[in-house]
């Protein structure tokens, strides 16, 4: 147990496929943990990315598919990563049975919430990153009832733009409904950003002036070192370190911890 630390938990999610949404997870919670941060990734997506990203085999049984659904305990799920201070939550295809039976179960919005609740009371991690699936199912909004904050990954062309504003509507809805009152929108990562072509530069520019403070400073490029990384079951950070998508995650990193004032390694 962490004496003393608040256990944040983060929403990472993007209704739109294909923005860096895992990416990002995977790399800023391997980040946080080189840090010295004690971080819980919780793969909520079934097509398990985040799993494999990873090098972890996708096998039946070993998601929060029966703790979601109040049949088993969610701590027992936990598997380390092989990353020293990162633990995972892993996935598999079983996940999208959940939302059938989601949609059938009393208080279905609060399922998840109600199993995370020991892993968070427990004080074991600084922070837990719910990867969530690029859709907004049942298991996404889940995510969005059990999260203080949504982080919001958004790819620098012109359709992302068009797929902010519903996310940004949902994260109003959840909270005006009364689900999860205190939930933010907690920021925009920009990603896969190309400083050689007008349009990088122009959606950059437009989600900047529209959310202003939301919008991280750090910008993500379009790598090709962090689009091969999943493939080798490795954060990019132990990929190629000193590639340049590492270090602008790793840059990204440090802004994340101190915009969330998440507490140190000196802590733990």
């Amino acid at each position: 147990m962490i004496a003393g630390v608040l256990t944040r938990v983060i929403a990472v999610a993007n209704q739109k496929g294909g923005v860096g949404k895992t990416t990002t997870a995977i790399n800023l919670a391997s980040c946080l943990a080189e840090n010295g941060r004690r971080v819980l990734i919780l793969d909520l997506d079934p097509q398990a990315n985040a799993t494999s990203g990873f090098g972890i085999e996708k096998k039946a049984g070993a998601s929060c598919y029966d703790a979601v659904l109040g049949d088993g305990q969610l701590a027992e799920m936990i598997l380390p990563t092989g990353i020293r201070n990162l633990d995972i939550i892993p996935s598999e295809m079983d996940l999208c049975g959940a939302d059938v039976e989601l949609a059938t179960s009393e208080n279905h919005l609060y399922k998840l919430k109600n199993a995370l609740k020991p892993v968070v009371e427990s004080g074991k991690y600084h922070l837990i990153l719910i990867d969530c699936a690029p859709s907004l199912s049942l298991l996404t909004l889940n995510a969005l009832v059990a999260a203080e904050e949504v982080l919001v990954p958004l790819q620098c062309e012109y359709y992302a733009l068009e797929g902010i504003s519903m996310i940004k509507q949902v994260i109003e809805q959840i909270r005006d409904s009364g689900a999860n009152p205190g939930l933010k929108f907690g920021g925009i990562l920009m990603t896969m950003f190309d400083g050689r072509t007008k349009l990088s530069q122009q959606v950059l520019s437009e989600v900047q002036e529209y959310f202003d403070d939301l919008v991280y400073e750090t910008v993500i490029p379009r790598t090709t070192r962090l689009a091969e990384a999943p493939s080798f079951g490795k954060p990019v950070i132990h990929y190629d370190p000193y590639s340049a998508g590492s270090a602008a995650y790793e840059v990204f990193a440090n802004e994340f911890a101190d915009r969330h004032h998440l507490a140190g390694p000196d802590s733990a």
